[in-house]
């Protein structure tokens, strides 16, 4: 009954989190670039003497899905997306960070920006001239018509990385950083998009069957555990009695 209880009040709890974890995706179904979370668990065995026979579900660090999601044709200049793999790398408050998001604006002092974070170039910062036009390359590269002139300049290339898969998790703010806090040199295989934003790959409709599933399962836990509790309750009244 006691070993019950754990695996039970641990199912519960896992199953809770996890739809923590959907209901997140959900809500970002509809954000450029966002990379839907998965809720990864493991067994675990509660250590102490005579706990052999309970285990418990642990909830380990969420795993991130990179499949891409859909392009966007948007014919605005400063959107670009990622074909296949790879990320943008933006200057974050604490270093840097991977994200796929590229609808590109540009702040007061014209440095590119994502979400409000720097977007890194192979020179740094990519900090646009006054210029009349601008366009961004297949392959990245940045160029602007500069006021009074009729030539396109070249500024700065797009730093496009291709980080290990399994490397990257999010940070509080939702960006993708490295585990092993490596810098990930420019790989020339990463093409993009121009004039077109990558949406969310979040599914909507995975997301709420595994909902609906997550929740059945909660409320099978619960009845575990009301079952669970009735036992000892009749285990207590047999002694008393």
């Amino acid at each position: 009954m006691d070993a019950l209880i754990y695996t039970a009040m641990s199912g519960a709890d896992h199953a809770q989190r996890s739809l923590a974890v959907r209901a997140n995706n959900l809500a970002n179904a509809q954000t450029a670039g966002f990379r839907a979370d998965m809720a990864v668990s493991e067994t675990a065995t509660v250590q102490g003497y005579g706990y052999d026979a309970r285990h418990q579900a642990r909830l380990g660090a969420n795993a991130i899905t990179h499949a891409s999601g859909q392009l966007s044709e948007t014919g605005r200049a400063l959107d670009v997306a990622i074909q296949g793999e790879g990320y943008f790398v933006v200057d974050a408050e604490d270093g840097t960070a991977y994200t796929r998001a590229g609808s590109f604006t540009m702040d007061a002092e014209g440095t590119l920006t994502s979400n409000g974070y720097a977007v890194r170039g192979e020179g740094g910062p990519i900090v646009l001239p006054p210029h009349s036009a601008v366009t961004i390359g297949n392959d990245g590269t940045v160029s602007v018509q500069a006021e009074g002139e009729t030539a396109m300049q070249v500024v700065d290339k797009l730093l496009l990385v291709k980080p290990e898969a399994a490397d990257l998790v999010k940070n509080e703010k939702g960006l993708l950083v490295a585990r092993s806090g490596m810098d990930y040199p420019a790989d020339d295989t990463v093409a993009v998009a121009p004039g077109h934003v990558e949406s969310s790959n979040v599914s909507a409709v995975e997301e709420m069957m595994q909902t609906m599933q997550l929740t059945r399962s909660f409320e099978m836990q619960m009845r575990l555990f009301k079952a669970a509790d009735e036992m000892a309750e009749g285990g207590n009244r047999l002694i008393r009695s």
